[in-house]
């Protein structure tokens, strides 16, 4: 790295950046935040997870894409694509580059040449040819574009010249440029590639991060911090401070009270019963939007009995959701009847949910001769946007179904090992969730619920519907968005009568944060962006 990455004493990094903040015009230091964060990043490539954690520490802090949105609308804007065209046919995406810009220096890394069309086909390529040096260095795959069948979609990535690309696609898919917008469609450097490949050591791509975003990354300790600095290069608006600290905090009290003595500026996923605190606190200020998310509770469809759908709308009858909103989000999220949260554009609401009824769930139990049931639930041990506190919503639903002699054993782990394990696809049910990286409703279902996601293990409820593919098929495949919208609310209905999950809360997207920082462009979906931030006492300086 460009900084070694030495080992400093937490305490140390909290003075030094205390410093930083709180003023000492008069002794000219860069200006500086320091942000909570509630874990440890797996890797510092985005394409390898979907891990909200990883992607809040990744995308858009070292990185762009080829295209961004414009805040929460669904209207796309320039990234490192300038211009975008469609065929008339809608199978041929020519994109014009963006020229001059520059990929950061490392420690591991000096830069010969600028961004170009090289590194689009890179960055791409490594993820749908099976046969690239890099495909199989990510030992985890690329879940979210496996999840997608985006090797099967994309056919080929024409090089025109150095800066215009074409992706020539097998079908029409509405989803296509929004998914280039995604966190996980990052552009690395080719070049850098190149070299760590010579070297031997190709992994350092994931690790020691190269791109063209408005930090770059200056140290990372594992459990304690990563450190950024502001990229002096970079070819956009550039960052509004100098230096950047991830301070990983896992535990929700821990970053309350760092951000409480003013050792954090702004801090991760406050909990919803920390509100009341919250609110005594002049310094502090809570920054809240309706989230595109939902929080749900996924059966393993291939293990019995959990393979028969009359069990499935049983345990689905069982549970009382309005219980959960009011004791894990306290009015903090809207009760899910569906995959879609309501500010999506294709959100229309179910009419017949699974509703509360546990004399409904103890006759279709008897239906199926299923008695004595017990099984386990999988809680994630994390904070999560979509739920801030899946253990608490496990010991909720296992009390719910105590009472319709259903008997549950909570599972937990440390959160590196709950995702590995969650790929053995060795667990009976598992509370998680999604947070859209887009505004496309598509992005809810086909990463989530289609065979290809299940093939990618990101299929929580290892259901594969030839009828629910074939649905979101026609739905990619049409522009017209009041007709895809018919074609989602088909989607829900085969959600709903088979039931692989059970959609529990759609939680708003809150911030924390010091009243000394401005942070804008807040989005409801996707990854923060921190690059923006700024320091009030900087905005008024002339």
């Amino acid at each position: 790295m460009r900084d070694k990455l030495e080992r400093w004493f937490p305490a140390t990094l909290m003075c030094l950046l205390s410093l930083l903040i709180t003023g000492c015009g008069e002794l000219n230091v860069p200006s500086g935040i320091v942000y909570c964060s509630e874990g440890n990043p797996e890797t510092f490539n985005p394409q390898l997870v979907t891990s909200g954690t990883t992607i809040d520490a990744s995308s858009h802090q070292l990185y762009n894409r080829l295209l961004d949105y414009n805040n929460d609308s669904s209207d796309f804007t320039a990234g490192l694509a300038t211009q975008w065209t469609v065929s008339d046919d809608g199978l041929k995406y020519h994109f014009i580059l963006r020229q001059g810009v520059q990929f950061q220096y490392s420690d591991i890394f000096s830069p010969s040449r600028p961004f170009n069309a090289d590194d689009v086909l890179f960055s791409f390529n490594r993820i749908i040819d099976t046969k690239h040096p890099y495909h199989l260095v990510s030992r985890t795959g690329y879940p979210f574009f496996q999840s997608i069948g985006f090797s099967n979609l994309v056919t080929n990535i024409e090089k025109v010249n150095d800066y215009e690309v074409v992706f020539h696609l097998a079908n029409k898919d509405a989803s296509f440029l929004a998914n280039l917008a995604t966190d996980f469609a990052v552009i690395l450097s080719a070049e850098y590639a190149q070299q760590q490949l010579q070297k031997g050591t190709p992994e350092n791509i994931d690790y020691f991060a190269v791109g063209t975003g408005p930090f770059y990354l200056a140290g990372y300790v594992k459990n304690e911090y990563i450190r950024f600095k502001r990229n002096q290069y970079y070819w956009g608006e550039p960052a509004k401070i100098d230096l950047l600290v991830f301070d990983i905090t896992p535990k929700s009290t821990s970053r309350l009270a760092k951000i409480i003595t003013k050792d954090c500026q702004i801090s991760a996923l406050p909990k919803p019963n920390e509100l009341a605190v919250i609110k005594k606190h002049k310094h502090l200020e809570l920054s809240s939007k309706p989230g595109l998310n939902v929080a749900f509770w996924a059966f393993n469809t291939q293990k019995p009995p959990l393979d028969d759908v009359r069990v499935r709308h049983a345990l689905a009858h069982a549970i009382d959701k309005q219980n959960i909103l009011d004791v894990v989000y306290h009015d903090t999220a809207d009760a899910a009847t569906g995959m879609l949260p309501p500010n999506s554009w294709a959100y229309s609401e179910a009419l017949d949910s699974n509703e509360y009824n546990p004399e409904e769930a103890k006759q279709l139990l008897k239906e199926a001769g299923v008695s004595n049931l017990s099984f386990d639930i999988w809680a994630m041990p994390v904070v999560r946007i979509y739920n801030p506190n899946a253990l608490i919503t496990a010991e909720l639903i296992q009390a719910d179904l105590a009472k319709i002699g259903v008997t549950v054993n909570i599972v937990s782990y440390d959160w590196s090992v709950f995702s590995q394990k969650l790929i053995s696809n060795d667990y009976d049910s598992v509370l998680i969730g999604w947070n859209a990286d887009n505004t496309d409703p598509d992005n809810f279902f086909t990463p989530l619920l289609s065979c290809s996601a299940n093939e990618s293990n990101n299929n929580r409820s290892k259901w594969c519907s030839s009828e629910l593919d074939s649905v979101l098929t026609q739905a990619k495949a049409t522009q017209s968005k009041a007709a895809r919208k018919i074609l989602y609310q088909e989607a829900e209905k085969i959600i709903h009568q088979q039931v692989p999950l059970v959609n529990i809360a759609h939680a708003r997207k809150l911030i924390l944060k010091n009243t000394s920082v401005s942070a804008k462009n807040l989005n409801s979906y996707g990854g923060i962006s921190l690059s923006n931030v700024v320091l009030k006492q900087q905005e008024k300086q002339p």
